[in-house]
């Protein structure tokens, strides 16, 4: 990366295309705190992600920012229940049955609550993952190719989810895709190249 300098206000959708090997996992990453920069700042909700340690990232990430990435990331030993409740356990929120069951009736899953991810098609994997990227209501979403592994059928399907849920919750939305389609719907488009936005 070099000389990027970003803002994205809140509520906004932006969508970051380009190439692949231009930056655009590489910017999500630092944006997200994942990753820290070697030079330069990164704020989050008001945060400066560079002056907190690993364990700060992490607690600014579970309170405020949501994840969708192409590889589902789903726990295999968990149900779909168990996968969207978990963000809400490890935050110690007395609804997580109720809230998960929720978004994930949201999905179209409501029927599929107690199916172990290999007992869902790949469509239904990346639902369950939205369900449980917005299920804490995030400041943040985060979304990196979200329909990467889907039919095209199914990927259209996913992403009016992803602008669905991201309308209702209010959620800034930072979208990495090769998709036209889903980036032409973002507000805003940032377009990389070897490292720079262009």
């Amino acid at each position: 990366m070099h000389d990027v300098s970003v803002e994205i206000g809140a509520g906004e959708s932006v969508a970051v295309v380009g190439a692949s090997g231009a930056g655009k996992s590489t910017l999500l990453a630092l944006l997200a705190g994942l990753d820290t920069p070697t030079s330069g700042r990164v704020w989050l909700a008001g945060q400066d992600l560079t002056q907190l340690d690993e364990d700060g990232r992490a607690r600014l990430r579970a309170q405020r920012v949501g994840f969708v990435f192409q590889a589902f990331h789903l726990i295999p030993a968990l149900t779909a229940l168990e996968n969207v409740m978990l963000p809400l356990e490890l935050a110690g929120r007395s609804d997580a049955r109720r809230s998960a069951l929720d978004a994930l009736e949201r999905v179209g899953l409501g029927g599929r609550t107690g199916h172990y991810p290999r007992q869902l098609s790949g469509g239904e994997q990346q639902r369950v993952a939205l369900a449980r990227a917005f299920v804490t209501r995030p400041a943040v979403l985060f979304a990196d190719e979200p329909t990467g592994n889907l039919d095209a059928v199914t990927g259209a399907r996913v992403g009016e989810l992803l602008f669905e849920l991201n309308a209702h919750a209010h959620t800034t939305l930072v979208l990495v895709t090769h998709e036209q389609g889903l980036a032409a719907r973002c507000a805003r488009m940032l377009r990389m190249e070897a490292g720079r936005v262009l």
